[in-house]
C-alpha cells in the first residue's frame, strides 16, 4: 500500500481520535510523521503528494498503534524537546514537561557566581542541567539520578549536545559527601501521592513510578532533599524545588523549618505554585 503524505496524515489522525483519551490527534499525527521522514512539518505542506514507501507506512502504522494504546509520542520515538534541546528518552526516566523549564528560568534568575557549583537531584534525561549548562557555560554542574539507566541516557544526551555535565549515580546525596559546597541545588524529585487518581491517566501510566510517587502523601522526597540539601549549600546558596500544584505551602513549611531564609514561590506557565526555593544565608 502506498500512501501519500496527505492522506497518511489523515490516516493517522482518524485512528488517533478514535481514542478519546488523546487530546490532540492532529499534532500526534504530525509529530509522529516528521520523525518517521525526519522532515518539518513545513515539507508536509509543500509536498502533500509525495509517497510513503511500503516500509515506511508499516512503521506509521506501528506507531500509531502504540499511540492508540496510550504510549507516550516521546517513549514512541525517542525524542522530546526541552529548552530547545532535542533530548533522547527513554521508559527509565520522566519525559521532560514545558512547566520544567520554569525551575530553569528561576534558576538562571538568581544572582550566583559567575563560576557557580551546581548540583541536579533526580536528573532522569538530564534536562535541566543541560539547559543551565547550555546557558550557563561557566557553571560547574553536576546532575545525579539512583538509576543507572537514567545515569546513562543523561551523559549520553551531554555528550551528544557538547554539554560538558558531570554525571554521577547516587541516590540523592549518597555519593556527594565529599563533594565541595554548591551555590545552586535544583530539584524535580518525585512528588505524587500513591493514591493520587492522575497515575492512572495519561502518559504517566507509562512513567517509571519510582519517579513520579513519593511518601508521605507525595512530601517525603522533598522533604529529604530539603533537609539534606542545607549542608550542602554554600552561605549564600539556593535550593529551588519543583513540586504538585497543591504543595507549595507545605514546602514553604519544611523550607523555614530547615532554616532556610528569602523563601519564595515561582508559577509555571499555567499560573500554578509549582516552584518553591529558600536559602542559606549563614
Amino acid at each position: 500500500m502506498s500512501l501519500s503524505i496527505k492522506d497518511a496524515l489523515d490516516w493517522a489522525r482518524q485512528q488517533l481520535a478514535s481514542n478519546a483519551e488523546l487530546t490532540d490527534a492532529a499534532l500526534d499525527s504530525r509529530v509522529l510523521l516528521s520523525y518517521l521522514l525526519d522532515k518539518p512539518v513545513s515539507y508536509f505542506m509543500t509536498w502533500p503528494e509525495r509517497c510513503l514507501s511500503q516500509s515506511q507506512f508499516q512503521q506509521l502504522q506501528s506507531w500509531v498503534e502504540r499511540r492508540c494504546s496510550g504510549e507516550p509520542v516521546a517513549y514512541i520515538v525517542g525524542e522530546r524537546e526541552f529548552w530547545s534541546l532535542p533530548l533522547a528518552v527513554n521508559e527509565s526516566t520522566l519525559i521532560p514537561r514545558p512547566d520544567t523549564e520554569c525551575l530553569v528560568e528561576t534558576a538562571l534568575s538568581l544572582s550566583l557566581p559567575q563560576q557557580a557549583r551546581v548540583l541536579d537531584l533526580g536528573t532522569g534525561t538530564g534536562a535541566i542541567a543541560l539547559a543551565l549548562k547550555s546557558e550557563r557555560p561557566n557553571w560547574h554542574i553536576t546532575a545525579v539520578d539512583q538509576s543507572a539507566q537514567a545515569v546513562e541516557l543523561a551523559k549520553g544526551n551531554a555528550e551528544r549536545l557538547e554539554l560538558e555535565v558531570e554525571v554521577l549515580q547516587s541516590n540523592w546525596f549518597q555519593a556527594l559527601n565529599d563533594a565541595p559546597a554548591f551555590d545552586l541545588i535544583v530539584s524535580n524529585p518525585p512528588y505524587i501521592a500513591d493514591d493520587d487518581e492522575h497515575l492512572h491517566q495519561g502518559d504517566v501510566r507509562f512513567e517509571p513510578r519510582s519517579a513520579l510517587v513519593a511518601g508521605q502523601s507525595g512530601l517525603a522526597d522533598l522533604n529529604h532533599i530539603a533537609a539534606g540539601g542545607y549542608p550542602h549549600l554554600q552561605p549564600g546558596g539556593w535550593l529551588l524545588l519543583e513540586h504538585g500544584w497543591q504543595q507549595a505551602q507545605a514546602v514553604i513549611t519544611l523550607l523555614r523549618e530547615f532554616g532556610y531564609k528569602n523563601v519564595n514561590i515561582w508559577r509555571d506557565y499555567g499560573n500554578v505554585e509549582r516552584i518553591t526555593g529558600g536559602q542559606k544565608v549563614k
